[in-house]
């Protein structure tokens, strides 16, 4: 099965562009799906839509009554996952505001299922790229996947800030059941959550991928939700937390899966 995870938040103008294209590249891909909403307090007709798409599609939907952010968001959608994947199931998460072509899917899934837990849609590597992203908004995401790449190093990872991403199902159920709710622990600072689902993979082992994705910046319809000064000073305290006191994440996280693990008879 493929299990597709869309966070959202005011969303009316952008789902019917995204989730018919989303049903094609699916049921082109001749396996099981399932796709989980999270509506995050949206206060337009994101709820109304959803309703009318789980009729035409294998739509679950998560309802937050008010907007409680992405952090919260990540951290239902992805522990839903985990009590509905098994096997050679993988999970994909994608944003809904039509800049994250469907069409990338087949191949992260295709990434995963050769040996990768986790694979990153990735505008850095040959064949990727993006398109009607301003020069300062580029500026801004280069510079911070810079400084993700110098604090954070994943071997075979030159993008870190794109949510568009698989999963192979058996690593996020045991990040689940390792980290429990800390899983995503920051939940209150806006974006570092898609920083910290990686930082916190990586640091029980999880072997990293990437395919070319173009980014259709120019197709989005809803506002952007990303407030820079939360996310920038999220990424600050991630920066402590991993670094230090005494090691940090690095050491801590590290000590405890290795007991965690024989304790679980995990190899």
């Amino acid at each position: 099965m493929i299990l597709v995870l869309l966070p959202a938040y005011n969303e009316e103008e952008s789902l019917p562009r995204l989730m018919p294209k989303l049903k094609v590249v699916l049921e082109k891909m001749d396996e099981d799906y399932k796709i989980i909403v999270c509506n995050d307090g949206s206060n337009d007709s994101t709820q109304a839509l959803l309703e009318k798409y789980s009729h035409e599609m294998p739509v679950h939907i998560i309802t937050h009554k008010i907007n409680r952010g992405l952090g919260e968001s990540s951290r239902d959608l992805f522990e839903m996952a985990s009590e509905l994947v098994r096997g050679d199931d993988v999970i994909v998460r994608l944003d809904c505001d039509d800049t994250h072509e469907p069409e990338f899917i087949p191949s992260i899934v295709e990434k995963v299922r050769s040996g990768c837990d986790v694979v990153i849609a990735s505008r850095f590597v040959p064949g990727g790229g993006q398109l009607g992203v301003s020069r300062y908004r580029s500026f801004i995401s280069r510079s911070a996947n810079l400084f993700m790449k110098v604090f954070f190093p994943i071997p075979n990872l030159r993008e870190y800030s794109c949510g568009f991403r698989g999963y192979r199902a058996e690593t996020i159920k045991e990040a689940i059941s390792f980290y429990g709710n800390n899983f995503i622990q920051l939940k209150g600072l806006g974006f570092t959550c898609t920083l910290e689902k990686l930082v916190k993979l990586k640091l029980i082992g999880a072997k990293f991928g990437e395919v070319p994705f173009l980014l259709r910046y120019d197709q989005k319809q809803s506002a952007s939700k990303m407030v820079s000064s939360i996310t920038t000073l999220g990424y600050m305290v991630m920066t402590l937390l991993y670094h230090w006191p005494w090691g940090g994440w690095r050491q801590s996280i590290r000590n405890r899966h290795r007991s965690w693990s024989v304790a679980n008879d995990r190899p």
